[in-house]
């Protein structure tokens, strides 16, 4: 990986391309726009250009097209190339034209390169572990977004915003989104199982689900199995456990069988004839015994049903890291902003959605090369830390530093950033600072200016 990885930045500089370049060759963007990226023949705006902009502006503190134009700018003024226009017109016309299946393919393809190029020692017992997990996010409050992504119901009109519900599917050995999905909040096959049962794609024969009790239902955990996928959840609150049926294989370990439930209604009669009438599951319980934590016992379902090779204790590691997925969804909305998307249509909002996943993408990717030249596993390096360092050597490529100087220091700098390893440290969950006295909005904002005057 660090030989390609030199070589990419090498000939990307060769060639006077922009900065994101030699994390995103050009070559696999145009294969990800096929024949649409002839809409842009003679423009400024290439598809690559467009690309890479965007991904700059998904990276940056300040979101707005503004500075993302600015940069590019920069950069022709620095490569002693003719200025652009300072005004965002035609860039925001260039994203408009970006086709959505691009995008998201762009996201796809890059987290399953470097989950694909992982090292065998970063999986868990030698398999590929998928950490789902789901969330949601808010965007511009306009008609065209309120249309598609409705603001909940409670609301009053004028007074939320539009809301959209995502699943993202990670890999567990190296964080990168393998593939995600976006939808309504509320409203019929909108909920985070369902979203997931669109991605199966993204299943391998051989894969191991790690998920939350939201995806342990009976045809989810089935469903999986079908496709020689097997699944570790925690099990669903309403279903009772009692170690003293089934097969006993521990004190808190033993194999049961859950008849089959009545079709549901998604489902079409050959999908529910095509499953067993019972499905065997094995269910651990996890104690909690570390100070701080709100859960002090976990019931985990697992279709690993070998208990030589999938230990008790094995199993209850691997759930608790299930918890990257949430710390991965963090770097995502809180580091990268992904919250509160700023688009106003809303095929401009899943494009910016698929961007924010493909530079989310290409910062693990360098944290992994970092990682396996430090000799260390790519979960132990701080993601933000990352960021930040890629942010101020990026630049450093217009100068005269030499490629192999340059990539040498930048993986050992996010090498040295290691997330802080507190496993005892626990605080109370209350906040120091309070925040500002204003009032909520009750009413739409017309109305208070209506009042004033």
């Amino acid at each position: 990986m660090d030989v390609a990885f030199r070589q990419a930045v090498a000939e990307a500089r060769r060639h006077g391309k922009l900065y994101f370049a030699g994390l995103l060759a050009e070559d696999h963007i145009l294969q990800a726009f096929g024949r649409a990226r002839w809409v842009w023949q003679g423009w400024l705006y290439t598809p690559a250009i467009t690309v890479w902009v965007f991904l700059a502006q998904c990276l940056s503190p300040d979101h707005s097209c503004r500075d993302a134009v600015a940069q590019l700018l920069a950069w022709l003024v620095a490569n002693g190339r003719r200025a652009c226009s300072a005004v965002t017109g035609a860039y925001c016309l260039a994203r408009d034209r970006l086709p959505e299946q691009a995008c998201s393919q762009l996201a796809r393809d890059t987290g399953r390169q470097v989950d694909d190029d992982a090292p065998s020692s970063w999986r868990w017992l030698g398999r590929r572990v998928l950490d789902v997990d789901g969330s949601t996010l808010i965007m511009a409050d306009t008609e065209a977004n309120q249309a598609e992504y409705p603001q909940p119901a409670n609301q009053t009109r004028g007074c939320g915003f539009p809301i959209a519900r995502i699943v993202v599917v990670f890999s567990l050995a190296v964080g990168t989104v393998l593939d995600a999905a976006l939808g309504k909040y509320e409203g019929k096959l909108t909920g985070e199982n369902s979203l997931f049962r669109t991605l199966r794609d993204v299943l391998r024969e051989g894969d191991v689900v790690l998920a939350d009790r939201y995806f342990s239902g009976w045809f989810d955990l089935a469903l999986l199995l079908q496709r020689g996928v097997d699944s570790v959840v925690r099990k669903h609150q309403l279903r009772t456990t009692d170690f003293r049926t089934g097969w006993r294989l521990g004190g808190n370990d033993h194999v049961v069988c859950w008849p089959k439930p009545p079709r549901p209604y998604w489902m079409s009669a050959e999908q529910y004839a095509a499953l067993p009438d019972f499905l065997t599951v094995r269910e651990v319980r996890v104690l909690v015994e570390q100070k701080g934590f709100r859960t002090r016992e976990v019931m985990v379902v697992t279709t690993l049903l070998d208990p030589e090779r999938y230990s008790a204790t094995e199993i209850a590691k691997l759930y608790r890291r299930r918890w990257q997925a949430e710390l991965n969804l963090r770097s995502l909305k809180i580091v990268l902003q992904m919250d509160h998307l700023r688009c106003k249509t809303p095929h401009r909002v899943r494009n910016e959605f698929f961007m924010h996943l493909v530079a989310y993408n290409l910062i693990r990717k360098v944290m992994a090369l970092a990682a396996a030249k430090a000799g260390v596993e790519p979960w132990t390096v701080s993601f933000k830390g990352a960021l930040q360092t890629l942010g101020r050597m990026l630049p450093l490529l217009l100068t005269e530093v030499s490629v192999d100087a340059w990539c040498d220091a930048l993986l050992e700098a996010i090498a040295a950033h290691v997330v802080g390893d507190r496993p005892d440290r626990f605080e109370p969950r209350l906040k120091k600072r309070r925040p500002k006295q204003y009032k909520h909005l009750r009413h739409p904002r017309a109305y208070y200016k209506y009042l004033a005057t």
